[in-house]
């Protein structure tokens, strides 16, 4: 029997259990789990990335670490049809897969330019990379190769696909300082801009986005501090969450829907009941947080900030590792 909201907010009170994954030696900036949960991927300012596997008490361990980009991996998604294939993006203006089985890379691509988001369509025939000069370039993932290149006039940052793969949803600052989230159709490895809808979603730029795994809503965080939570159907707004003070970087549904990790520069995680929008737990981080990932089947959280030394629960020897990723669960009966 699932555990009431109520429940769960007890048990991540007082009876959550918390780790660190140590490794990387800088920052992390990216979160995911494959599709199965059995792995955690992380990336790295150390040019790097890390495959982690993660027992059943949120212990992990590192699979394999991942090394040839160049520059920072500020993004990283996985194959939503297959969970033993990664793809990391990075300034270095390239893009890579990865087989998580032999840690070894099987496809690359150059892009334009310093790239800083990405994304993996449902249907997993498509990447979407998307750099600092407001560029999307679209990778068909069968034949490895770029399909569409599409510049924007304005600020285009997170974006995803609709669970169906038939509409993309990007979030914007736009020129007047609002932001919106633009919705296309995309077919055949291509936008389809004229048919575009939009939501004037925030009064400041739209940062992020995150799609609840049943397809009921999306969340929306901006940098005017505050969280938006959608319908997907209709495309109404159903409430906001202003407990935030800083503008919202990382957002994540649990595997359920009925939870929301949102985290900034404030030293929290703000976890809320998406029906109702009341907080269920604030996790204390001490730091600013830079990436939160949800379990694809449990409550187990994992996030990542500019921790230092002091902030990982295990003895550190050596200043310079910082980059280190905590885990918090809770297990149902």
């Amino acid at each position: 029997m699932a555990l009431s909201i109520a429940e769960i907010a007890l048990r991540f009170e007082n009876a959550s259990v918390h780790r660190d994954c140590v490794g990387h030696k800088k920052k992390v900036h990216a979160l995911s789990w494959n599709a199965q949960g059995t792995i955690l991927a992380s990336g790295s300012v150390d040019n790097s990335s890390r495959l982690w596997e993660i027992d059943t008490q949120g212990q992990g361990n590192t699979l394999h670490e991942l090394k040839g980009h160049t520059d920072s991996i500020d993004q990283l998604c996985w194959n939503p049809r297959n969970p033993d294939e990664l793809a990391t993006t990075s300034s270095d203006k390239t893009v890579r897969v990865w087989n998580a089985k032999t840690g070894s890379q099987v496809q690359s691509c150059t892009t334009s330019g310093e790239n800083i988001n990405i994304a993996w369509s449902p249907d997993g025939s498509y990447i979407c990379v998307g750099n600092k000069e407001d560029i999307l370039t679209f990778i068909d993932t069968k034949r490895f190769r770029i399909t569409a290149e599409l510049k924007f006039d304005f600020e285009a940052n997170e974006f995803c696909w609709s669970p169906n793969s038939e509409y993309f949803f990007l979030t914007t600052g736009q020129t007047n300082g609002t932001g919106t989230v633009e919705i296309m159709r995309f077919s055949r490895g291509k936008l389809i801009p004229s048919e575009a809808v939009t939501l004037f979603a925030h009064s400041a730029n739209c940062y992020c986005l995150a799609f609840d795994p049943t397809g009921r809503y999306f969340a929306v965080g901006a940098a005017d501090s505050l969280v938006s939570i959608w319908t997907f159907d209709e495309l109404i707004c159903i409430r906001t969450l202003p407990r935030l003070e800083w503008p919202v970087r990382t957002l994540s549904f649990s595997y359920d829907g009925r939870l929301l990790a949102a985290a900034a520069e404030d030293h929290f995680i703000d976890i809320s009941n998406v029906e109702t929008g009341e907080q269920v737990y604030a996790v204390n981080c001490r730091t600013p947080m830079n990436a939160v990932a949800w379990h694809p089947s449990k409550y187990m959280l994992a996030y990542a900030g500019d921790f230092k030394k002091d902030d990982s629960i295990r003895d550190r020897r050596r200043d310079e590792e910082t980059g280190f990723i905590k885990l918090i669960s809770i297990y149902e009966k």
